[in-house]
């Protein structure tokens, strides 16, 4: 028992170590990254105006800070994503429950998914900003239009991937459909969840920032679109810069709810 417990130690002492150096990398790399930007931004070898660097995005984001209207754009950008992508997740999971439940409706609505999934969402913006006027309301139907059909996709493919068997067995026992979707398809189905929504993280974000694009008068998609019309690229970068903190953030969020999954299921 000793030795089997001395080895458990170094095994976890191992995977702990493993990851510190993963994180120390990651890390360092993201310097090593701003730092050469920074030194071949000053030495000119690529152009300031153009690229920006590190000092003169830091420079922006204290100008729009002063202004008062930082947190304000990032808000609005973090409420619309967030609403597109608990809309997107939990929509997108009752009808793939629906489809699941009946064979016959989700042989017929299968070419239609395929065919939503393939058409370019941007294409319906201009008529979904029509439909529903200009403003929060276009912006978060159109990361739903984005992210719903993904979901539906992914998490019907999930349930249909359970062994077949084991329903047959519930089935045998009595159970009812309710019971076999509570029981045994949506527990297995866990993994098929999460990667849904990992994926739905990339495409809320996608959603907002496009119709932010088209629309808003707030949001980081706006101070993107505003900056390049007044040819302050430094205020362009450091929203790019924002965005994708924000998107790991909500990546990290939806890591943590996995390994709680995992341990519960």
């Amino acid at each position: 028992m000793m030795i089997e417990s001395n080895e458990h130690k170094n095994y976890i002492k191992k995977i702990k170590s493993t990851h510190r150096k993963v994180v120390f990398t990651r890390i360092s790399i993201l310097i090593m990254i701003f730092v050469l930007w920074e030194v071949l931004g000053d030495l000119k070898v690529i152009d300031p105006f153009l690229t920006s660097t590190p000092s003169r995005m830091v420079k922006s984001l204290i100008i729009i800070y002063n202004e008062g209207t930082l947190f304000k754009h990032i808000g609005v950008t973090c409420y619309e994503t967030v609403l597109g992508f608990v809309l997107g997740t939990i929509l997108g999971t009752f009808i793939a429950v629906l489809l699941w439940w009946s064979d016959f409706a989700s042989k017929v609505a299968e070419p239609y998914l395929v065919v939503l999934n393939a058409l370019p969402k941007v294409a319906l913006a201009p008529i979904i900003i029509f439909w529903a006027g200009n403003g929060l309301k276009a912006i978060v139907i159109i990361a739903l239009l984005i992210s719903i059909v993904v979901t539906i996709i992914s998490v019907l493919s999930g349930f249909n991937e359970v062994d077949e068997d084991k329903v047959k067995l519930l089935k045998t026992f009595g159970a009812s459909k309710v019971q076999i979707l509570n029981h045994l398809i949506i527990p297995a189905s866990i993994p098929n969840l999460i990667s849904a929504l990992k994926i739905n993280v990339g495409l809320s974000w996608v959603g907002v920032i496009m119709g932010e694009f088209l629309v808003a008068r707030d949001g980081l998609g706006f101070l993107i679109v505003y900056g390049g019309q007044i040819s302050q690229l430094d205020m362009v970068m450091m929203s790019i810069i924002i965005l994708s903190i924000l998107a790991y953030v909500m990546y990290a969020l939806v890591s943590i709810l996995e390994k709680r999954l995992k341990y519960r299921y």
